[in-house]
């Protein structure tokens, strides 16, 4: 078609020059048309040699994958330019000759056409984040154009091996975060001209090869996060023009080489997470460019050379844990640019030197869990810019420092487990940008300012088990952030405060003190206060009415005071209330007879004080504990385990019963029938009944006496079919049972245990008590020497595992957050404590509200096997060796629904690279990699507005997944570093805090 027009405009112009003899006025118009068909001409023929051949192999590539966004719709013959230099993501030189290939994050999919590579003179081709999946292309790097500088094809999906060839020219290669398996090529020496590669996140093995050493240009080398293993090749010595080197998480052995030290241009040298040994070499004391030195998470001994303090470019320094011992060099002193020193989980000895406090860039300083002893560096703070201090579990004594705050940045203050001594400085009155304050379990005394009580962003204050003293109830509290005070254990007295100036407390602990005169009513407007405890002080006068405002109220300690009065009626309608404390005061009068009724209350103490009457018949006495009741003058009956004597009639003079009886009867004679009547019919519903069907005899037991009057033994047989199955697995089948009589629904799970052993159905009995609207109830059990079902509450909703990648940010925080409470609930607010099992995604509903449901592992039901890797992948590593499962274990299996919450990878997925377990890969991400490649796509459109959010919601799952159980929060700190990350932006949380406390 080109040419047609060529010919056409040629014969015009040579009909106008025969006409141009007889017009010589035209020949200046003719001159300036042939110069245009040349030109023309020549770009026509550019278009039909070359791009042509360009076109097609663009095609071809287009062929092979799926464009869902429709980014490539102008990669098409028939558009108006058939000129590829004019497509979508094509650059293209003078307007002929392709150069660049840019289609990074357009969410393209399928398999890589080699033909891509083929393009004669291409420079650039990025496909980086997208959705490519298959073996790369065995012929990528063959025939390809020596113009070729840039090949990213890195976040995507790519598996088999790399492939074998070289491109002498290439300059930049990422490969990184795919699938690629096998061996590194040796052949990788034969990129010569290499300065960039990255081949990390993937699933490698093998030893890094020697040729590396080929790459004499290299700046830039990243082979983390893969399953590398054997020495570190001392030739990487050779590469004097390295600047970065990434090895971490694999399984990389041996000593760090001392060749490494001769590469004096380095600037970024991380090696964590491996199992190198041996000490630190002196030789890194050369590289006096380096700016971030990371070998945590080694078995690196000795101690650290002295010489390593005189690269004074480090900006951070992070040798954690390992096995690294000695004392620190006052020599610190040279590392002017440091900001970030992490040293803690180490065995270093001696004092902490005093010349950090000289270090004007320093913010961040943790030395928590070593054997550190001496004083606090004086002047630590003063010309320093801390934002976090963590000196925590060492042997410190002396005081604290008052310059701490000078640079009025300081967040994070954890001081707690030492011997420190003396008074809570006054400087921290003025510390305004305080947010987490622990200073528990030291030797601190004397009184706190007024000032500290008015700290405003303060929302966790823990200063217990300490000498303080002094009145602090007259003083005005203002605490708008507070949501934990913890000043327990120490020698406080006067009145208590009447508030404390915040709307948010959660968990208030003044026990053992010397606290005097009464409670105020006020505590009652503390709506968000789920545990109080007051205990062991001189607490008088009557129980406030008012407690019951605190409707989220969860434990309630006064016991050992001298409160009087009556038990308040009010405390009977406090609807999650799991844990009341009353005993060793002076009260008196009769239980309030509805106490216990609501179901959630499962332990209760009034031992040792002044009351008398009849126990409820409710659930929380009937099973009571005998010591629980004791030293009063109580009577019980028949129907409860408190071990009281029975209540006796006072005999009367006859008149006077019949007068009495008389006006009972007329008045309360049917209400009281109804009432006893109620109450024993519903412990007969909660008694064990045996009954014959189905070809034997079984045992049913129900812990609910709605449940109880409505399934019967026929109903669960009913369910009990293929047609009502709603879930299979390694521990029995469920189905969904519907009551015959009343339309109520259950869920029936056929155990593979052939029977329920009885110290098992003893522990069931109190899984059934258990009352927690983040729990399904265990309902019932019903079992014979043929099998066993257990029988739960119906929950309409879906299992998490099943709807988690289509829920958004905010509904994956409300469900970790019902999680949390949940756990807290079990470990924390029941007596004995109750541990869930396995705390997985299978476990959990999520209903219509975005509330989470978990479902407990009964006892002896959670059985880690290793044959059985999706039963066991959410099971701590300590219970998989056989040490039981623990309140650890739970929160390991949290930590790993949170890391899915967050990642949507869960621990049976096999796309870790280099990492045995997806724990490893979340803490190469945390450190090495930005949000967006590992946050879950679903959510990614959520992370620049809560990029704080998610970084510590991760970073608390980090510390959840702990291998050492004792590094791992408790359930009570868990939901209360949660619930104040979704509340409040901390901030630090940019930079990496890797201390659990």
């Amino acid at each position: 078609m080109c040419a047609f027009y060529v010919d056409a405009i040629s014969f015009e112009l040579m009909m106008m020059m025969k006409m141009a003899r007889r017009r010589p006025h035209q020949t200046c118009l003719i001159s300036c048309m042939f110069m245009f068909l040349f030109f023309f001409s020549n770009q026509t023929s550019a278009l039909d040699d070359g791009d042509e051949h360009q076109l097609q192999l663009l095609l071809s590539f287009k062929a092979s994958i799926n464009d869902p966004l429709n980014f490539l719709s102008d990669w098409n013959k028939t558009t108006s330019s058939n000129n590829p230099c004019n497509w979508h993501g094509i650059t293209c030189d003078n307007n002929t000759t392709i150069k660049t290939v840019e289609l990074s994050g357009r969410n393209i999919s399928g398999k890589l056409s080699s033909s891509i590579f083929h393009l004669p003179h291409i420079e650039t081709i990025d496909l980086s984040n997208n959705q490519l999946a298959g073996q790369l292309p065995k012929d990528m790097f063959a025939g390809v154009s020596n113009s070729l500088r840039h090949l990213n094809l890195s976040n995507n999906n790519f598996t088999g091996v790399v492939p074998q060839g070289s491109v002498a020219s290439l300059e930049v290669l990422d490969l990184s975060n795919n699938m690629i398996s096998g061996q590194i090529p040796d052949g990788i020496g034969s990129f010569s001209s290499l300065k960039f590669l990255d081949l990390g996140g993937n699933v490698l093995l093998g030893s890094i090869p020697s040729s590396i050493s080929n790459m004499s240009s290299l700046e830039d080398l990243t082979l983390a996060s893969n399953q590398l293993s054997g020495k570190i090749p001392t030739q990487l010595g050779q590469l004097k023009s390295l600047k970065w080197i990434y090895l971490g998480y694999n399984n990389l052995s041996g000593q760090i080489p001392e060749e490494i030290g001769n590469l004096v241009q380095l600037n970024h040298l991380d090696l964590v997470f491996n199992k190198l040994t041996g000490q630190i070499p002196v030789s890194l004391s050369n590289l006096t460019q380096l700016r971030y030195l990371f070998l945590y998470g080694n078995k690196l001994t000795g101690p650290v050379p002295q010489s390593l303090f005189g690269l004074e470019n480090l900006v951070s320094l992070d040798l954690s844990d390992n096995f690294l011992s000695g004392e620190i060099s006052e020599n610190v002193d040279q590392l002017q640019n440091l900001e970030i020193l992490h040293l803690f989980s180490n065995n270093f000895t001696g004092k902490i030197p005093s010349s950090l406090a000289s270090l004007p860039r320093l913010q961040v300083l943790q030395l928590w869990s070593n054997k550190f002893s001496g004083e606090i560096p004086r002047r630590l703070g003063y010309r320093n810019n801390i934002t976090v201090l963590d000196l925590s579990t060492n042997s410190l004594t002396g005081k604290i420092p008052d310059t701490l705050c000078d640079s009025g940045r300081l967040f994070k203050l954890i001081l707690f487990s030492n011997s420190l001594e003396g008074e809570i400085p006054r400087s921290f009155s003025s510390c305004k940008s305080l947010g987490r304050v622990r200073l528990q379990n030291n030797r601190l005394s004397g009184e706190i300012s007024a000032e500290f009580t008015k700290l405003p962003l303060v929302y966790f204050l823990d200063i217990s088990g300490n000498n303080l003293s002094g009145r602090i109830g007259e003083r005005k509290w203002d605490m708008p952030s507070l949501q934990m005070l913890n000043i327990g254990r120490n020698g406080f007295f006067g009145n208590l405060p009447d508030n404390f100036g915040s709307e948010k407390l959660e968990n208030l602990d003044l026990s053992e003190n010397r606290f005097s005169g009464t409670i105020s009513p006020s505590f009652g407007n503390l709506s968000e206060l789920m545990q109080l405890k007051l205990s062991h002080n001189e607490l008088s006068g009557p129980i406030p009415q008012q407690l019951s405002s605190c409707m989220k109220l969860v434990s309630l300690d006064l016991s050992h005071n001298r409160l009087t009065g009556t038990i308040p009626t009010s405390l009977s309608d406090m609807p999650v209330l799991g844990d009341l404390d009353l005993s060793e005061n002076d009260i008196s009068g009769e239980i309030p007879r509805n106490l216990g009724v609501i179901e959630s209350l499962v332990q209760v103490n009034i031992s040792h004080n002044k009351l008398h009457g009849t126990l409820p018949y409710t659930p929380a006495f009937l099973a009571i504990n005998p010591s629980a009741v004791a030293g009063n003058d109580l009577c019980g009956s028949d129907t409860t385990t408190s071990g009281l004597p029975p209540c006796k009639s006072v005999k009367r003079n006859p008149t006077w019963w019949f007068v009495v009886t008389c006006s009972l009867v007329a008045l309360l004679g049917f209400g009281v029938a109804t009432y006893v009547f109620v109450i024993i019919q519903r412990r007969n519903d909660l008694k064990v009944k045996t009954v014959e069907s189905e070809g034997g005899i079984w045992e049913l037991q129900f812990f609910d006496s709605k449940v109880s009057r409505s399934v019967t033994i026929h109903d669960i047989f009913s369910a009990a079919k293929q047609g009502n199955v709603i879930a299979m697995g390694k521990t029995g089948i469920s189905y969904r049972g519907e009551s015959v009589l009343n339309g109520m629904q259950f869920v029936v799970k056929e155990d593979t245990m052939n029977s329920i052993p009885p110290s098992f159905r003893c522990k069931m009995v109190e899984f059934g008590r258990l009352r927690h609207p983040n729990v399904i109830k265990l309902i019932g059990i019903c079992h014979s020497q043929k099998g066993a079902y257990v029988l739960y509450e119906y929950c309409e909703g879906k299992v998490l595992s099943q709807v988690l990648r289509d829920l958004s940010w905010e509904q994956r925080r409300k469900i970790a957050l019902g999680i949390a409470r949940a756990l807290r609930f079990l470990h924390c607010r029941c007596s004995p404590s109750v541990v869930a099992g396995r705390v997985s995604p299978e476990k959990v509903i999520v209903d219509a509200k975005d509330e989470p449901r978990i479902r407990l592992s009964l006892p002896g039901m959670v059985q880690p096997d290793s044959k059985g890797f999706i039963a066991s992948s959410y099971i701590a590593p300590e219970a998989k060796e056989g040490k039981g499962i623990t309140e650890k274990s739970d929160i390991y299996g949290f930590g790993l629904v949170l890391i899915e919450l967050l990642t949507g990878k869960g621990p049976a997925d096999t796309e870790f690279g280099a990492h045995e377990s997806i724990v490893e890969w979340a803490r190469y991400c945390y450190s090495d990699c930005h949000l967006d490649v590992w946050t879950d796509p679903m959510i990614r459109g959520h992370v620049s507005s809560n990029q704080n959010e998610i970084v510590e919601t991760m970073n608390l799952a980090l510390h959840c997944t702990a291998g050492d159980p004792t590094a791992r929060p408790c359930a009570d700190e868990l939901y209360k570093t949660l619930d104040s990350i979704i509340r409040t932006s901390s901030c630090v949380s940019s930079l990496k805090v890797s201390s659990p406390f």
